[in-house]
């Protein structure tokens, strides 16, 4: 069955008095989204259940969506973004490379064991199969923003002198990796027990330890 067509209202464009009520309205809309999607799945969500989760009507979510897809890539765009800032809050010019790393490995690791986190990746597998688009907006706004910004991080230390590095971004991604251990993929595949907080400072520092044995400048012998 199609859907009422509300194209023209999506696209008028709100005035500046209107702008504060549109984005709280946007943001009401993909909290109550989220919501659903956690507990019905993709697949087994509807527009009318997203509409009562957010207490709207289904043509106020036509107007900022053109559909579930949109709705849910949306959702997975604005999670995927706020998780990123929150992993690089920290002083970019501290010359402890060490720290600055165990301090990243260490959140990065703190938001992949979280339930919420397992179970948006969960449902992101399941809907890229149909909306590939679904996919590629988590991986271009998760791990890709994610390691870009690790990347100029470590171009900023090397041109500092504090490592050594040919492509920074081909090793942001192999730290991410380091510091996952196996943790997460157990998660993944139904581990339902997040780890200690122990088991992740015990996991970053192994994966702190290795990146530096390969991208450190060592001190010269004396």
């Amino acid at each position: 069955m199609n859907r009422p067509d509300h194209s023209a209202a999506r696209h008028v464009p709100a005035t500046d008095g209107r702008t504060d009520t549109e984005s709280k309205k946007r943001r009401d809309i993909i909290d109550g989204a989220r919501r659903v999607f956690f507990d019905k799945g993709f697949d087994g969500s509807s527009m009318d259940e997203i509409a009562r989760a957010a207490g709207v009507s289904k043509a106020t979510i036509y107007a900022y969506f053109d559909s579930k897809e949109e709705l849910f890539q949306a959702l997975v765009k604005v999670d995927r973004s706020q998780s990123a800032e929150r992993l690089f809050e920290f002083d970019p010019g501290d010359p402890d490379v060490e720290g600055l790393l165990r301090r990243i490995g260490t959140s990065f690791m703190t938001m992949m064991v979280r339930p919420d986190h397992i179970r948006l990746v969960r449902l992101v597998m399941g809907a890229a199969e149909k909306f590939p688009r679904i996919g590629q907006a988590f991986f271009e706004t998760g791990p890709c923003m994610g390691g870009r910004r690790l990347a100029d991080l470590l171009a900023d230390q090397t041109r500092h002198g504090r490592l050594r590095i040919d492509d920074c971004e081909m090793a942001a991604f192999q730290f991410f990796n380091l510091c996952q251990g196996n943790i997460v993929k157990g998660l993944m595949f139904g581990g339902d027990t997040a780890p200690a907080p122990a088991t992740i400072d015990a996991t970053v520092a192994s994966a702190v330890r290795v990146f530096l044995a390969a991208y450190a400048v060592k001190a010269p012998a004396a």
